[in-house]
């Protein structure tokens, strides 16, 4: 969860005048977490900050809004006919081009009114400069804080065919994961590209493994059982995080028994996850994706997990 500064830009360049809500406290309970945030604009909105009976009047107060910064807190019970039990704080800030410019470095710190930045706030940006320590989204001392949103995960997925085309329709908004997608064809390829997609033709796209960071994640399903094939056998030797293979349990006992004559032995190929996705929700492209997407999520929130117990 960060301040995406890439979508406010896109947003403020297309719309002119744009209105950023985030939540910036929460009580008790609610329907989104600190950080979460939903960009508004006269004619349209992204992003959500939970939706229902909040997200609208919040909707409304943006469109209107006349101050540039306005906090709210909303009793979500008796406020709003919401089941919820807590309460949520709001910042909504407006911002055009010429306000855009206050904006840099990677933790965005900006007060609430005039006032001298605390110390509070000089230690976190002090540990996010020194140490990279970036500090969660939070409201402390009078000052809102947000570290910038940048992906933390690269993805390799080779292969634009059905699978691949639902896969990056499924993953490309998920913020965490910088996507390059890989394939033989250029024609493969849809004439829009999701932000924060590479789209990367390649004649022979085994070749592109030695340039790939060695904790990468990797999703293969191109066209070609051969090309499959070449690309577990190069990532094996390579390195990665994750790697899936979308196939039947009997193309991955082949696979298995020519990785070994490969040279690979049993603890490295069973690194390889095949199949992937949920198979109790079919073999529907789009139902690939959901379970692929969720497997990927559930692995991202374990290293995130192992993380905080390190630290």
């Amino acid at each position: 969860m960060g301040f995406d500064l890439g979508a406010l830009k896109a947003a403020v360049t297309a719309h002119g005048r744009v209105t950023r809500v985030v939540v910036a406290e929460v009580k008790g309970s609610a329907p989104r977490e600190v950080g979460a945030a939903m960009l508004v604009w006269a004619s349209g909105q992204s992003g959500t900050i939970g939706g229902g009976a909040l997200e609208f009047e919040a909707v409304e107060a943006a469109r209107h809004q006349t101050v540039s910064k306005r906090l709210s807190t909303h009793a979500l019970g008796p406020d709003l006919g919401q089941c919820c039990g807590g309460s949520v704080t709001l910042l909504s800030e407006v911002y055009n081009a010429e306000a855009l410019q206050t904006l840099e470095g990677d933790v965005i710190a900006r007060p609430l009114r005039p006032e001298p930045q605390p110390l509070a706030v000089t230690r976190l940006l002090n540990a996010a400069r020194a140490q990279g320590q970036l500090p969660a989204p939070q409201l402390v001392s009078g000052w809102m804080v947000e570290p910038v949103a940048k992906p933390t995960q690269a993805l390799w997925i080779w292969g634009a065919g059905h699978v691949g085309r639902a896969l990056v329709e499924v993953l490309a908004p998920l913020p965490e994961f910088d996507i390059t997608w890989v394939d033989v064809l250029p024609s493969k390829f849809p004439d829009q590209i999701p932000t924060g997609v590479t789209a990367l033709p390649a004649r022979e796209p085994e070749r592109l493994v030695a340039h790939v960071a060695s904790e990468a994640h990797h999703l293969i399903l191109t066209y070609s059982h051969q090309l499959d094939l070449a690309l577990c056998h190069r990532l094996l030797g390579h390195g990665f995080g994750f790697v899936g293979l979308i196939g039947s349990k009997t193309k991955w006992a082949r696979f298995r028994s020519r990785l070994a004559a490969l040279g690979h032995g049993p603890e490295q190929i069973a690194r390889l996850t095949c199949p992937i996705g949920l198979p109790e929700l079919g073999k529907h492209p789009q139902a690939i994706a959901i379970g692929v997407a969720a497997e990927l999520m559930a692995l991202s929130q374990r290293a995130d997990l192992k993380k905080e117990h390190s630290a």
